[in-house]
């Protein structure tokens, strides 16, 4: 995959926006309101997360499968990783000159079921993006990419926005409340989608002649354990 000119870069940038998006997830934001749309409250997470499914799409739509499943195995050890550290970081003992742990502990604490749940999520939801955006291709003959990008978008989001929710609040909330967090989450996600599709096309057009590739992968093992994979290319 090296000889292309900007995947390395294209999965480096995917990979460093979904760790800050973690990040940025310890917050609830108030957003709000706008015209006839009341004020809602969302995690702070969702300023950049929902880009990384566009990314999901780019990689796809012009590199492959293969290519998206690096990426996500790439952000998910990423992300494991950065939990991993953070939690030892925390357990060692302070300087006694720092004052400021409970604060550290605020920004990189988390807890061990929403540690669970968003890397259970990410990886399903991703993954379901990714398959569907390369079966639509194929079934739409690589015309009507809006559909391949939303599309895709519907079905990731659904996976990633109900198991994240499930597994975090499963027998806290009751199952009213978590339906309700999971439309309002899973419907700005889709629209977050919806909204960057002109910029989406801007950037798969433009990448896919500097490339001078456009994978079908007509004859990829879609299986997200396996490494290697034919595609065919166009």
């Amino acid at each position: 995959m090296s000889r292309f000119r900007y995947l390395d870069a294209l999965t480096t940038a995917f990979v460093v926006i979904l760790l800050v998006s973690n990040l940025l997830a310890q917050k609830v934001i108030r957003i709000g309101p706008f015209w006839h749309i009341p004020a809602f409250s969302t995690s702070g997470a969702m300023v950049l997360f929902p880009i990384t499914y566009i990314f999901g799409d780019i990689f796809t739509e012009i590199y492959g499968y293969a290519a998206s499943r690096r990426a996500i195995w790439l952000g998910f050890f990423g992300t494991a990783l950065l939990y991993a550290v953070s939690a030892l970081v925390i357990a060692l003992p302070s300087d006694p000159e720092f004052h400021n742990q409970a604060a550290f502990v605020t920004v990189f604490g988390f807890l061990p079921r929403i540690l669970i749940a968003s890397l259970i999520a990410f990886w399903a939801g991703e993954f379901a993006n990714s398959f569907t955006m390369a079966k639509l291709k194929l079934l739409t003959k690589g015309r009507m990419l809006w559909t391949r990008t939303v599309g895709s978008t519907v079905v990731g989001q659904a996976v990633d926005t109900t198991l994240v929710i499930v597994i975090t609040f499963g027998g806290v909330f009751s199952a009213h409340k978590l339906v309700e967090i999971i439309v309002v989450g899973y419907l700005l996600k889709v629209g977050y989608e919806v909204l960057a599709t002109p910029l989406t096309y801007l950037v798969i057009g433009w990448l896919k002649r500097a490339e001078g590739i456009d994978t079908f992968d007509a004859h990829t093992n879609f299986n997200p354990f396996r490494f290697t994979g034919q595609q065919e290319k166009l």
